[in-house]
């Protein structure tokens, strides 16, 4: 279990040094005040919350939402949902404000009345935006049309509702205001949860961009999105994360950067960010960026930068496989009976269908890779370690410009130490990798069998995030039509510290009283899956499985010369991998059993 949300904040307009109406953030209030011992306040909040600049407007503006995305030091994601109005401030209060900053306003020419924005934040380590949007639309609602609800008791519900991370259930909450919302928590919580953030990037910038940005994610180049939309820079950089399945992204990752930390962009490390299009003239000096317009659809790739594609032919079949997806239509365009109905995937079903193709090619780009892992030391802890020379050798992709970069990167460095254990969780990936190398080698050529295999693989990732698809009981009170337009609407009212903490504390008493939920993680061994043999290389030639006999040989006459036979004798006649697997599986067991040598 979970807190779904950890903090809970007012942040308001601040006037700033200059007094020209760009102001900054201040944090009104926080709730709790005291720092939560496992997840501590993330700082530098109130920039996100305004990532163009905190200003003034002249006229009223309709709430907006968006979510950004904070890295603390330990790689831990904390995401922020932004729910951001405009308050009325008069002219004089703000300029009492800056006078007792001592600032000069004398010639600080205003109109009578200006729009400050205020935001109301959540901050938690799940990713829940329709949840959040929900929540904190109904805490404006309370406050905009005065439901016969206080906010401090909503606001304390919300930070006392505790939610599974994953299993696969469902949990309904109620802040209560007379909501309901029903949570549904994915089966497996490593498969990443997309919702339409994939399809969407594929729709915004088409299928030969996204596999651009997908290569050289993957080879670790800078990224940089740009947009007017701040929920579309974080959902283009989620669906670019979920394509990399079942690579991790461990580089700077910042779906949205505040206008401040601009100079963040000339770092010398890879990084995904995204960027409001309003700084897109201070991205033009960026000469080994890839920056994607979002907006315009294009990606710009500088000159002075080379990205490795996918090998041939699976860049050719990973494109067709996508038209398939994203433009049924296509593969009938030159028929003279063409049939009168075509089915069309909704968009979340097209998100997993385009989703399935990026797991089938890491399927065939990594089948094989359990046979090239090697367990060099069993104790305190497990290390183990990729053959790389002799995975690529018997692939036939030794000259190849692509793989060899992904097999050197800090992702797949993170997926060996992640995967490589024989004893652990399985998911999709593992079943795919060992069970359906054959099935998919037999299916090219034959575009129905792929498409129905791609539509297999979606069922179930759709399956993973909607484990009760027909459940529709959300019932969210939403504020009158136009209220931000009113004349006279007071301004957002301070809230009652000790009530809030009341309501905390009263649930955290429950909880620490409570028998704490035991959640059963299923292990077993992981199938590796069809054996490397040999493998035939784009030009016909028989590639041996040499690799791994030549650094047994180097190795055992470096030893002889060093007049060290016994380790020589142990280097020509190896201990076999079951073995190495053994006194694994032996230290990883709960209650391992004596293993006599």
């Amino acid at each position: 279990m979970a807190r779904l949300a950890d903090y809970f904040l007012v942040v308001a307009f601040a006037p700033g040094k200059r007094g020209n109406g760009d102001g900054q953030g201040q944090i009104l209030q926080r709730f709790p005040e005291k720092d939560w011992e496992d997840n501590p306040f993330p700082q530098g909040i109130e920039l996100f919350c305004q990532p163009s600049g905190w200003q003034l407007f002249s006229e009223r503006r309709p709430p907006t939402f968006f979510i950004a995305v904070l890295t603390d030091i330990n790689s831990e994601r904390h995401y922020c949902a932004c729910f951001t109005f405009w308050e009325a401030v008069e002219s004089t209060q703000l300029q009492n404000r800056m006078k007792n900053e001592e600032e000069e306003v004398a010639a600080l020419i205003q109109p009578a009345q200006l729009f400050a924005p205020k935001s109301l934040v959540l901050v938690s380590r799940l990713d829940h935006a329709d949840v959040f949007r929900n929540c904190l639309g109904l805490i404006y609602t309370v406050y905009m049309d005065g439901l016969n609800t206080s906010l401090e008791t909503v606001i304390g519900n919300l930070l006392t509702c505790t939610i599974p991370i994953a299993g696969g259930t469902q949990r309904t909450i109620s802040l209560g205001a007379g909501d309901r919302q029903v949570i549904q928590t994915p089966i497996t919580d490593s498969l990443p949860v997309s919702n339409c953030s994939v399809a969407l990037l594929f729709r915004q910038l088409g299928i030969t961009n996204v596999l651009c940005l997908f290569c050289a994610a993957l080879t670790e180049h800078k990224i940089l999105f740009l947009s007017s939309s701040y929920q579309r820079l974080t959902d283009a950089c989620r669906g670019l994360l979920a394509l990399m399945f079942p690579l991790k992204y461990s580089f700077t990752y910042v779906p949205i950067l505040p206008a401040q930390l601009l100079e963040v962009l000339s770092t010398p490390t890879p990084f995904i960010i995204g960027v409001s299009s309003a700084f897109q003239s201070e991205t033009q000096e960026l000469l080994d960026v890839i920056i994607a317009d979002l907006d315009g659809g294009t990606v710009t790739v500088p000159e002075c930068i080379h990205i490795s594609l996918l090998p041939e032919p699976l860049l050719h079949q990973t494109r067709e496989a996508l038209s398939m997806v994203l433009d049924p239509e296509l593969e009938i365009a030159d028929l003279a009976f063409p049939p009168s109905t075509i089915s069309a995937s909704s968009l979340k079903m097209q998100d997993k269908e385009i989703r399935a193709v990026f797991l089938r090619l890491f399927a065939q780009l990594l089948k094989g890779y359990r046979w090239c892992l090697h367990i060099i030391r069993i104790h305190p802890e497990p290390v183990i370690r990729f053959h790389k020379a002799a995975f690529l050798g018997q692939r036939g992709l030794v000259e190849d410009d692509f793989l060899p970069k992904v097999l050197e990167g800090m992702a797949f460095a993170g997926f060996v130490t992640e995967r490589g254990p024989p004893y652990r969780a399985t998911d999709l990936f593992d079943e795919l990798v060992a069970n359906e190398a054959k099935r998919m080698q037999a299916d090219e050529g034959n575009r129905a069998r792929i498409l129905r295999h791609i539509k297999e693989l979606a069922e179930q990732l759709y399956k993973n995030e909607n484990p009760y698809p027909a459940v529709t009981m959300h019932k969210v009170q939403k504020p009158t039509e136009g209220c931000h337009l009113r004349l006279h609407q007071r301004p957002f009212p301070r809230l009652d510290e000790g009530t809030i903490q009341w309501i905390i504390d009263q649930a955290t008493a429950k909880l620490q009283t409570a028998p704490p939920a035991v959640r059963a993680e299923k292990k077993c061994m992981v199938p590796s899956g069809p054996p490397l043999g040999t493998v035939t290389e784009r030009n016909g030639v028989i590639l041996a499985n040499s690799a791994r006999r030549l650094e047994v040989v180097r190795n055992c006459i470096s030893y002889v010369f060093e007049s060290k036979m016994l380790e020589a004798k142990r280097v020509r006649q190896p201990p076999s991998q079951n073995f190495c697997t053994l006194l694994l599986l032996a230290k990883m067991l709960p209650h391992p059993s004596p293993i006599c040598l």
